[in-house]
C-alpha cells in the first residue's frame, strides 16, 4: 500500500496532472516502502531513513505531496506506538520541518496553494503520530483492565477457597462433636445394658431404651449437618436453634444415664452470652465430658461456672480415680477442636494433668460490656448454626 501510495505521489503534477510516473519515483517508492518491514525493530531509524527519501522528492523533480511521504507517515505512527513520549516528538518534529523546508530550494513560483501543500505534507508524519500515541494509550488501557480482571478473578477464587476450608472447617468441628459425645454415650448405654443383661435384664431393658433414644438424636443431628452439605440452599435444616448454656443441665443427665456423674456450680451473676460464644462454651462443656467418658478411669466429672465482669471462666475437672479402666484410644481432634473454637471467639483455652490427680479443661471466654448485653434468638448462630 505504501509502494502504490508512493508512486501514485510521484504522478502527480504542479497543473493537477496526473502522467506516468519517472523512473526515480519508481526507485523512490521501492527505496522508502521497503523500509517499512524493519520499523518494529528499529523504528527510530527507520523514520530518518523515511524522511530522507521524503526530502530528495523534490531534488529527484517530483511534486511534494502528502501521498508521497507515505512510508513517512506509517513510520512515524508506528514510532509513536512503540517508543516513549520524550522520544517520539525529539524525532518527528525536525523531520516535519525538513520535510516543509527543502521543497522551496527547488520549487520555483510557490502560491499560496503550494504552501498549503507543504504544510500538509509536513503536517502528515505528526498526525500519524497522534493516532499512533491513541492506539499506545489504548493499548496500556486494556492491559490494565485485563490486569485487573485477572487479578480480580484471582482474588475472587482465593476467597472462595478461603470460604470453602473456613466452612470445612466449621462442619468438621461439629460432627466432631457430635459424633464424639453422641457414640461415646452409645457405648456407655451398650456397655452397661450387656454388663447388666444377665443379673438385672430390667434395667438392662432400660439400658438399651435409652441407647436407642440415644441412636435417633444423633442420627437426627448427623442427617440436618449432612443436609447442609447436600443441599445448602435449604435452610430447613436451620430452624432449631444451636445449644447454648441454657442446654447444659440436659447435656449433663444425659452423661448421668451414661454412669458418667457430673457436678455442676456457679460462682457470680449469670449474663446472656452472644451466640457464638454460647455456643462454644456449650461445645467445651460437652467435649471435655465426652473426653472423661471415654479417656478417664473415673465416673465423676465437675463443671464450674466462675463469672466475672469481662469474661467467664469454664472448668471441667475430674478426679482420675473410680473403677472404670481407661480405654486406649487414638489421639483425635477433641482439644484442637476446642481451642480452635474458644480462638475463634477471642479467648483461650488450657488443658493439662492436675497436680491432684485427674485432668484439668479451662476456657476463658470474653463477655460483652455490661451496658449492651447480649441478647439470644432463636437461630442466629453467628454462622455456627446447624
Amino acid at each position: 500500500m505504501a509502494f502504490a501510495l508512493c508512486l501514485l505521489g510521484g504522478a502527480l503534477r504542479v497543473d493537477d496532472t496526473v502522467t506516468s510516473p519517472p523512473v526515480t519515483a519508481h526507485l523512490l517508492a521501492a527505496v522508502s516502502s521497503g523500509l517499512l518491514p524493519v520499523r518494529q525493530r528499529a523504528p527510530v531509524a527507520i523514520v530518518i531513513a523515511t524522511t530522507l527519501c521524503g526530502v530528495l522528492v523534490a531534488p529527484m523533480g517530483l511534486l511534494s505531496t502528502p501521498l508521497v511521504v507515505a512510508p513517512a507517515a506509517i513510520s512515524a505512527y508506528s514510532l509513536a506506538v512503540r517508543t516513549e513520549r520524550p522520544v517520539t516528538p525529539a524525532v518527528l518534529l525536525p523531520a516535519a520541518a525538513l520535510l516543509v523546508a527543502v521543497p522551496p530550494f527547488f520549487e520555483t513560483d510557490l502560491s499560496w496553494a503550494d504552501t498549503g501543500r507543504l504544510a500538509t505534507v509536513a503536517a502528515t508524519p505528526l498526525v500519524s503520530a497522534v493516532f499512533g500515541r491513541s492506539t499506545r494509550h489504548r493499548r496500556a488501557y486494556l492491559t490494565i483492565m485485563e490486569d485487573r480482571a485477572r487479578l480480580a478473578e484471582e482474588t475472587r477464587d482465593d476467597e472462595a477457597r478461603r470460604r470453602v476450608a473456613g466452612e470445612r472447617l466449621r462442619i468438621a468441628r461439629e460432627l466432631h462433636d457430635l459424633v464424639a459425645h453422641q457414640i461415646t454415650l452409645a457405648n456407655a448405654q451398650a456397655t452397661v445394658a450387656a454388663h447388666l443383661f444377665a443379673t438385672r435384664p430390667e434395667q438392662a431393658r432400660t439400658s438399651l431404651d435409652e441407647l436407642v433414644g440415644t441412636t435417633r438424636h444423633a442420627l437426627d443431628e448427623l442427617r440436618a449437618a449432612v443436609g447442609l452439605l447436600r443441599q445448602p440452599e435449604d435452610t430447613s435444616a436451620l430452624t432449631e436453634p444451636a445449644p447454648g448454656l441454657s442446654q447444659v443441665p440436659e447435656l449433663l443427665s444425659t452423661f448421668h444415664r451414661a454412669g458418667l456423674a457430673v457436678s455442676m456450680h456457679e460462682d457470680g451473676t449469670a449474663r446472656p452470652l452472644p451466640p457464638a460464644v454460647d455456643l462454644t462454651a456449650y461445645r467445651v462443656i460437652q467435649e471435655a465430658l465426652t473426653n472423661v467418658a471415654k479417656h478417664a478411669a473415673t465416673g465423676s466429672a465437675e463443671v464450674r461456672l466462675a463469672w466475672n465482669r469481662d469474661h467467664v471462666i469454664i472448668a471441667v475437672t475430674d478426679d482420675g480415680g473410680g473403677s472404670r479402666e481407661p480405654q486406649e484410644r487414638p489421639p483425635g481432634y477433641g482439644l484442637i477442636g476446642m481451642r480452635e473454637r474458644v480462638t475463634a471467639v477471642g479467648g483461650s483455652l488450657s488443658a493439662d494433668v492436675r497436680p491432684q490427680g485427674g485432668f484439668l479443661v479451662s476456657a476463658h471466654l470474653p463477655l460483652p460490656a455490661a451496658g449492651n448485653p447480649a441478647r439470644r434468638t432463636d437461630g442466629a448462630t453467628d454462622g455456627e448454626g446447624r
